[in-house]
C-alpha cells in the first residue's frame, strides 16, 4: 500500500479525527518496532553459519565423508559449550560431487545467494585451488584441512590457511628421510613411480623421486594417470617391469586400492611400498583391499591415537561416542577437519571477534594449540611443521619415524600379499 495516498486522505479530515488516526499510527509503528526486534536475533546472539563444500560423492567420497565427520564433531563440541561468542554454529554442506566445477559454484552460492558467515574447505588440492580463489574474491578466510599441493600455495593468497602440519610435498619427506638414513647397502637399488595426475599426488611422488635419484637409486618407471582410469593393471605392469625395489605411489583413495588390487593380481611384492593417501585410512584401506593386503605399506599421518596433543584425548572421546568404534578406526581426515574449527576457537577467544578480516589477520603470526600439535603459517599459508612416517603393522596404522616419537620400528621388506 502506498503510504503517502493513505497520509494525504486522512489530512483532508476533522482535527480531531487526524490527531487520533497520527496517534493510532505511531503506537502501531510503536508495535510493529517492538515485533520485530523480539523476532529477529541480535548480531551477537543469531547462529555462526559456516558453508562448507565438500565430496560426498564421486572420487572423493570415501575421505570427504571422513571430514565431514570431523566439522561435524567440532560443531557439536563447541555448541555444547555455548558456541563461539555466544553464537551456537550451524554447518551448512554442499556436495560437490568430486568436480572443481561444482565446487566453484558450490562457493559462489554459500558466500553470494546464503551469506554464510565463514567457509571451511574442501577435500583434495584440486578442489581447493579453485574454491580458495572464490572465498579469496570476497575477503573470506579459508581454513581448509585438505589441500595443501605446491598449487595451492603457489596462488600466494593471504586468506588460505592448511590446517596440517606441513605443506603437502613435505607429507613424502619423512619416507625419503627413513630411506636414506638407512646404511648404504641396505637401501633400495630401483624405484617406480606410478603416479594420479593431480596436484596433491603427483608433486609427492616427484619430490621423493628427486631425493632418491640425487641419492642414487635409480628409477625403473615415472609416469601418471588420469582419474578416470578405470583399471590400473596396464599402469603397474609397467612399473613393475623393471622389478623396482620400491615402489612410492602419487595417490588419492581410490586409485590408491586400484593400485594394491593390481600388485596382487600380477603378484609382484616391493621390499617397501609407499602410498601417498589411502593407504592412511585406518577404516576405508583395509575394507577396500583387504585386511591380509594392509601389512607393511607406509603412509604418512600427522596424528596417532597416542597424541599427547592439545584436546586429542577430549577428541578421541567425543568420537567415539558420537561414531562408535575405537581410536584406532579415527580418519585423520577427521582429526584435520575437527583441527580447523578448533583454529576458530582460539582466534576468536583471543580476539574476541569471528570476522573474516579478524581470522586472516590474526592467523599469521603466532603458533596455535590443536589436536594435530601446535601449527604456524608463513604469508601465503603454508604450514612450519612436518609429518610423521605410518606403516601397517598387526592390522594397525603406527608411526614408525622419526624415531624420537615411533612407538615401532618400520619393518622392511614388506611383508607378502596376504591375498
Amino acid at each position: 500500500m502506498n503510504n503517502n495516498r493513505l497520509s494525504k486522505r486522512w489530512f483532508k479530515r476533522a482535527p480531531l479525527v487526524a490527531v487520533v488516526g497520527a496517534a493510532l499510527v505511531v503506537l502501531s509503528a510503536c508495535s510493529a518496532s517492538t515485533s520485530s526486534t523480539s523476532s529477529t536475533p541480535s548480531a551477537s546472539t543469531k547462529p555462526l553459519v559456516i558453508g562448507i563444500s565438500l565430496s560426498l560423492t564421486g572420487d572423493f567420497a570415501d575421505p570427504g565423508t571422513a571430514v565431514k565427520k570431523g566439522y561435524e564433531l567440532w560443531a557439536d563440541t563447541v555448541n555444547a559449550k555455548g558456541g563461539i561468542l555466544g553464537r551456537q554454529v550451524q554447518l551448512k554442506i554442499v556436495d560437490d560431487l568430486s568436480s572443481p566445477t561444482q565446487v566453484v559454484t558450490n562457493y559462489q552460492n554459500l558466500i553470494t545467494r546464503d551469506k554464510v558467515d565463514l567457509v571451511f574447505g574442501p577435500f583434495s588440492s584440486l578442489l581447493t585451488v579453485p574454491a580458495s580463489q572464490v572465498a579469496d574474491r570476497y575477503k573470506y578466510a579459508f581454513i581448509e584441512s585438505a589441500g595443501g599441493g605446491p598449487k595451492v600455495f603457489a596462488q600466494k593468497l593471504g586468506n588460505l590457511f592448511f590446517i596440517q602440519p606441513g605443506p603437502i610435498v613435505k607429507q613424502g619427506d619423512v619416507f625419503a628421510d627413513y630411506i636414506l638414513a638407512l646404511p648404504a647397502s641396505e637401501r633400495p637399488k630401483t624405484a617406480a613411480y606410478p603416479s594420479l595426475d593431480d596436484p596433491f599426488a603427483q608433486p609427492i611422488a616427484a619430490n621423493i623421486q628427486a631425493r632418491f635419484e640425487a641419492a642414487g637409486i635409480k628409477t625403473v618407471y615415472s609416469g601418471t594417470y588420469p582419474a578416470e582410469t578405470p583399471d590400473l593393471t596396464p599402469i603397474m605392469t609397467k612399473a613393475i617391469a623393471g622389478k623396482p625395489d620400491v615402489i612410492v605411489s602419487g595417490t588419492q583413495s581410490l586409485d590408491a586400492y586400484q593400485q594394491v588390487k593390481a600388485l596382487i593380481q600380477l603378484h609382484y611384492n616391493p621390499k617397501w611400498l609407499y602410498m601417498s593417501n589411502g593407504a592412511n585410512s585406518p577404516v576405508e584401506f583395509p575394507s577396500k583391499v583387504g585386511a591380509a593386503n594392509t601389512e607393511g605399506v607406509f603412509s604418512s599421518g600427522d596424528w596417532f591415537p597416542s597424541s599427547t596433543a592439545t584436546g586429542s584425548a577430549d577428541f578421541i572421546k567425543a568420537y567415539i561416542k558420537k561414531y562408535g568404534g575405537d581410536a584406532s578406526a579415527i580418519d585423520n581426515s577427521s582429526v584435520e577437519a575437527y583441527a580447523a574449527g578448533q583454529v576458530l576457537e582460539l582466534v576468536a577467544a583471543k580476539t574476541g571477534k569471528v570476522d573474516n578480516a579478524t581470522i586472516i589477520s590474526t592467523l599469521h603470526s603466532g603458533t596455535w594449540a590443536t589436536v594435530l600439535g601446535d601449527l604456524s603459517w608463513d604469508a601465503i599459508g603454508e604450514p612450519q611443521g612436518s609429518y610423521l612416517l605410518v606403516q601397517w603393522q598387526k592390522g594397525k596404522l603406527m608411526p614408525v619415524y622419526p624415531t624420537a616419537i615411533a612407538q615401532a620400528s618400520p619393518v622392511a621388506p614388506k611383508p607378502n600379499w596376504g591375498g
